[in-house]
């Protein structure tokens, strides 16, 4: 592509600051797979899987939960799902392992200086002026929105499922649509139409397939250009987002339609609007708009980092619980016998609603799907949920760099290239670690051998067995990542995911298309989305059959 060649020479100039990171070693005695390119190291290989976490269990195989792999320009990158060592990195070191400064400058250019792309101070002033809008109270004001739009959607599909009988459709898209309805009233009172078919706005149809776009089997001179990123000084990097050609079209494209519409959220949510409601008011708008407007800096946002806050949450708030939603209900098509226990389940809770005279679960209803309750482990739509998360994680992995020296301990020990047991690995400031999220999933240590299949009842039997360490913010799971860059927002994207569940598996049933078709999990920069093999360049997909649940 003809926009890397410009990208080319500041490589180059790169390669001047790379050259000290060759001699830096210390962790050449942990095995490893042999490099494909001195220069690329394995980052085109992972970037360019037809299967997300192939690699990754290729790899645990052969060299244990921890291993060594070469990043670009020569740099020896620690890689492991070993929950110890992501545990001690992500939890209780905090932050002396920030992101890599390429992920925080991808997070810039998507949104700007948001929660997901600072770091330190104020990552850390951002994050406690947003907190208390995803407290646990707040959230359960929203289940309401949850059970509205999941209804209207339901109603969409019973209104043409009178006359056909039978649905084929695109399962994901309209998924998506149905949480970026969500995402817009819940965080900015907002409608965004994405399920109104003849008011779709554009905002809606700018968000389809943003990251399989982006991401999709990059070219090796991206992946490249982007792993300089790291070593080009950032005034130089943020020119980047007026190269002429695409992603960084499309990226400009959507940040600069997202601008407008919130530019028309503030006028319409903004201060001089209701302000005796907003006073009180803990939804994620009125919070930032009160943060905007402080006197005091610590809890103060400008207007750059307000309207940065308004789009990662647009961004990340709705592609991600749409893509796991997904997953699950392909898997319950996969598994009807989980389907049918599902529907069971939830109907005996609408039973006991409609003999006390109600007509939509209240949040005592779902008491045993709350994030708190140990029965949650008894409960088919949560264990079905957890092990959606745990099978399909939309976050592959990501990588934290160590600010000083640390040594890094290990549950599971591994073998040195002379044959010595590794229990715990010194390293030097510098040094890049890189969590593998889908390896972690999959490590037959945690999980039990079946850990490579969907199996929603493991969680019957792992409850009772001592994990050798707790990683993650839900379930043992590193899906929303852990510690203090755990995502904000994982208890309101678990409530709405049930809210979900427990209205579209009452009345459908979910099957698999009558030709078959094969389903990937189609890798795109950090995250996954789910495609049909052999077409994941034409976007996500995910064909499904409904009808009318009997």
């Amino acid at each position: 592509m003809s926009f890397y060649v410009p990208a080319a020479l500041l490589v180059v100039g790169a390669l001047l600051v790379l050259l000290r990171l060759f001699n830096r070693g210390g962790i050449k005695h942990i095995r490893g797979p042999p490099s494909p390119s001195f220069i690329l190291g394995h980052e085109a290989a992972i970037a360019h899987q037809e299967e997300a976490g192939t690699l990754d269990t290729q790899w645990m195989k052969e060299y244990g939960p921890t291993w060594r792999v070469r990043g670009a320009f020569g740099t020896d990158v620690i890689m492991s799902a070993d929950p110890k060592a992501i545990q001690h990195v992500f939890q209780k070191s905090g932050y002396n392992y920030p992101k890599k400064e390429s992920q925080n400058f991808l997070g810039w250019l998507l949104a700007g200086p948001g929660i997901a792309a600072v770091r330190g101070q104020d990552h850390q002033r951002q994050r406690k002026i947003m907190n208390p809008a995803f407290s646990v109270p707040q959230l359960r004001s929203f289940l309401p929105l949850f059970q509205r739009i999941a209804t209207k959607l339901s109603n969409k599909w019973k209104g043409e499922l009178v006359a056909t009988g039978e649905l084929s459709l695109l399962l994901n898209k309209w998924l998506s649509r149905a949480t970026l309805d969500v995402i817009g009233e819940a965080a900015f009172d907002y409608n965004y139409h994405s399920l109104d078919d003849g008011e779709r706005s554009e905002i809606s149809k700018a968000y389809e397939n943003i990251f399989a776009d982006m991401s999709y089997m990059p070219p090796k001179a991206a992946v490249l250009f982007q792993a300089s990123w790291d070593y080009i000084p950032v005034p130089i990097l943020k020119l980047i987002r007026y190269l002429p050609l695409n992603p960084w079209t499309r990226m400009r494209k959507l940040n600069n339609l997202f601008r407008e519409y919130g530019k028309q959220i503030l006028r319409e949510q903004g201060p001089d609007v209701d302000t005796e409601k907003k006073v009180n008011s803990k939804d994620v708008m009125s919070i930032l708009i009160k943060a905007n407007h402080s006197a005091d800096a610590k809890t103060r946002l400008d207007d750059e980092e307000l309207s940065a806050e308004m789009f990662t949450l647009t961004l990340a708030g709705h592609e991600t619980t749409s893509a796991t939603l997904t997953f699950l209900l392909y898997e319950l098509a996969r598994h009807p016998e989980y389907q049918e226990r599902m529907r069971q389940e939830i109907r005996d809770v609408r039973a006991k609603v409609a003999q006390r005279g109600g007509a939509e679960f209240a949040t005592e209803d779902l008491d045993s799907l709350t994030l708190t309750n140990n029965a949650i482990k008894a409960n088919c739509l949560m264990i079905c949920l957890q092990e959606t998360l745990r099978f399909h994680p939309i976050a592959l992995g990501l990588a934290r760099v160590a600010l000083k020296d640390d040594v890094i301990p290990l549950a599971y020990p591994i073998v040195s290239t002379t044959g010595e047991t590794i229990r715990e690995i010194p390293v030097k400031a510098g040094q890049i670690f890189s969590a593998s999220f889908i390896g972690y999933q999959r490590l037959t240590e945690v999980w039990g051998e079946d850990a490579n299949e969907w199996n929603p009842d493991r969680f019957f039997r792992i409850d009772a067995v001592k994990q050798p360490a707790n990683v993650g913010v839900f379930a043992n799971l590193l899906t929303f990542s852990a510690g203090i860059r755990a995502c904000i927002g994982w208890r309101f994207s678990v409530l709405e995911m049930q809210a979900f569940l427990s209205e579209l598996v009452e009345n459908f049933q979910f099957d698999l298309p009558k030709e078959k078709v094969d389903i990937q999990q189609a890798v795109a920069g950090i995250g996954m989305f789910p495609a049909i093999r052999g077409k994941a360049d034409q976007g996500s997909a995910m064909p499904l059959r409904i009808s009318l649940a009997q």
